[in-house]
């Protein structure tokens, strides 16, 4: 008798779970979800170069996936190295690239793909890669295409100099040498000049300014109290209190000067830390970057201040470029985005400030 009563209970246990599934149109998991298997791409080899760069260079497509449910379904594409399809982790270092709701085909930029390859996947410029490519539907759950792979060459594109108007910073740290000198610059030519140094450990942790990639015939030094002089002779020389990593300003419309020594770091809801504490970057040296490797979340966002604190920070402006939010020596720019990663995972990131008025970062998913 028991037997038949157990039977019963599974019975109406049953009904009960297919009626609630039928009536909530946000799950489908007693239904199997199809992907058509004609996900397509419309080339299969492609370098990247700068003449193609900013062009579509190619076009991907799929089918609907039916979901059985009155619910839009949002489409993305992935991306990764062939070699990291298969397995346990079989893409799990993929790159995510959002598509859209009831959308069903999409056309990549060379910049954007060669992004993918480079700063995503690491990939190296000028060297055949074999790039795996799916497109992924979702609504309560992910469903996946066929897998396309593509023989993939990206470039790296020279770093073009911007020849805005430029202060150098000859030293002691460098051999107070004008030509090898790094500068700051006016990125707007208001007089205003900006950059960043190293000064390492050891020397007399001395520096001027010269107008030119020499000596003569204008030099700026220290004029006491935070003030520039001429000083076109030896002696005047600012002088950092320590060794680090400093944001140097001169304002030759005022003639005032600023030394600030910075440690970087990235601050957000993607970060370990949240909105709460800083997640600490390190200084590399010999590429003169500031890296950190850390788990980040897809979900958040993300920014990279100083000093652990809200008065020098980055954002992005619209077309994925860093620029200040905060900065004492300029206006506060409301008009940015913070920073996201395109997929939850292990990210090396990297931040770029050695090039005065031309500051970049670097995602890379591990």
């Amino acid at each position: 008798m028991k037997k038949y009563f157990f039977k019963s209970l599974v019975i109406v246990a049953l009904v009960a779970v297919a009626f609630s599934c039928k009536n909530d149109a946000e799950v489908t998991l007693l239904r199997t979800i199809n992907f058509p298997q004609t996900f397509s791409a419309s080339t299969h080899q492609l370098v990247i170069t700068q003449e193609n760069d900013s062009l579509k260079v190619i076009d991907f497509g799929w089918e609907a996936v039916d979901y059985g449910i009155q619910a839009a379904v949002t489409y993305s594409l992935q991306f990764v190295l062939a070699e990291d399809t298969s397995g346990a982790n079989g893409w799990s270092r993929a790159q995510e690239f959002y598509v859209g709701d009831e959308v069903f085909s999409k056309s990549l930029m060379g910049y954007e793909l060669n992004k993918i390859g480079i700063n995503g996947l690491g990939m190296d410029a000028g060297v055949v890669g074999k790039l795996a490519v799916r497109a992924m539907a979702f609504v309560d759950r992910p469903t996946y295409s066929n897998t396309v792979v593509l023989d993939f060459t990206p470039y790296i594109a020279a770093v073009v100099v911007v020849p805005y108007p430029s202060l150098w910073v000859p030293g002691d740290y460098q051999g107070w040498d004008p030509v090898s000198a790094p500068t700051i610059v006016s990125a707007d030519s208001s007089g205003l000049y900006e950059g960043y140094i190293y000064i390492p450990a050891g020397g007399t942790l001395e520096y001027k300014y010269t107008a030119q990639p020499a000596w003569e015939p204008m030099a700026y030094g220290d004029g006491g109290g935070g003030t520039l002089i001429e000083a076109n002779f030896p002696g005047a020389n600012f002088v950092a209190p320590s060794e680090g990593y400093y944001e140097l300003s001169a304002d030759l419309n005022n003639m005032t000067w600023t030394a600030t020594k910075t440690t970087w770091s990235i601050i957000g809801d993607a970060t370990p830390g949240g909105w709460a504490t800083d997640t600490q970057m390190n200084y590399d040296v010999v590429n003169q970057v500031w890296t950190v490797t850390v788990d980040m979340i897809s979900g958040g966002s993300f920014k990279f201040r100083a000093n652990n604190a809200w008065i020098i920070d980055f954002g992005i402006d619209e077309n994925g470029n860093l620029q200040y939010a905060d900065n004492p020596l300029y206006p506060y720019n409301p008009n940015l985005s913070n920073l996201t990663v395109p997929s939850d995972g292990n990210y090396t990131i990297t931040l770029d400030l050695h090039l005065a008025g031309q500051y970049s970062y670097k995602l890379k998913k591990n």
